[in-house]
């Protein structure tokens, strides 16, 4: 749990003799296990309905030791299960109303590993622009750049689905290692193709006239993806002459 400093002083405010917190406290609070957390971060989740700080007359955020711990575990499953922000707010919600809910789990786990299956419905999950720009702490213009190599794409109706918080906190990650956006449109074009291949083999069974056959389509379609995804890694791993463990 998340200790509360007993003062601070943020923009000419401090903490109050009732635990309660400055914007600036909450931020020197949260750093140590986020180190990439902004002030523009915190206000964004405020403004998604995350946290409810209260204001002072002129207009100041107070946060209590409950918001603290709060912003810890939004942050915490943003960074953990790459989970969009209402997903969060629905399973943070459900938690203090007393209820026992599982984790929901979308896109991939931190070390690579395909996550669990989501909960019915959990995949058509999607998530806003500006949800995910905060996701992934980029601006609109790493975001256009992403997007015109391919690697982000919103659908047609402007939002984007879960897997691309996935997909945007990967390239961010590598980004810190010096790998660019424009480095990786050959792994996009590599996983184009990937596609291509298991959509090929799974086509005959998408039109055949057979519902269940048809829905077999899906779980196949699945299962190939699953060993694509494998035999890729192990081939990066034995070109690169390491095994991850």
């Amino acid at each position: 749990m998340l200790q509360t400093p007993s003062g601070g002083a943020d923009h000419g405010t401090t903490a109050t003799d009732s635990g309660l917190m400055s914007i600036g406290a909450v931020l020197n609070a949260l750093r140590d296990e986020f180190p990439d957390i902004t002030i523009s971060k915190i206000r964004f989740l405020e403004s998604e309905g995350l946290v409810e700080p209260r204001r002072t007359p002129a207009g100041y955020r107070k946060f209590s030791a409950h918001d603290v711990e709060r912003l810890g575990h939004v942050l915490r499953m943003q960074r953990d299960h790459y989970l969009p922000l209402k997903v969060i707010r629905e399973h943070l919600d459900a938690m203090e109303r007393g209820e026992a809910v599982p984790l929901p789990t979308l896109g991939r786990q931190r070390d690579g590993e395909p996550a669990p299956e989501p909960a019915e419905g959990s995949a058509a999950v999607r998530i806003g622009r500006e949800e995910l720009l905060a996701a992934a702490g980029i601006g609109e213009q790493e975001l256009k750049e992403w997007e015109s190599y391919g690697l982000v794409a919103p659908l047609s109706d402007g939002a984007y689905d879960a897997e691309t918080v996935t997909v945007a906190s990967l390239v961010v990650q590598l980004g810190r290692y010096g790998i660019e956006p424009r480095h990786l449109r050959v792994m996009k074009a590599a996983a184009d193709r990937e596609a291509g291949l298991v959509d090929q083999v799974v086509a005959p069974l998408k039109r055949h006239r057979n519902p269940q056959t048809r829905a077999h389509a899906e779980a196949r379609t699945k299962e190939l993806a699953g060993l694509a995804v494998k035999l890729h890694a192990a081939l990066v791993q034995t070109a690169l002459g390491i095994r991850l463990p």
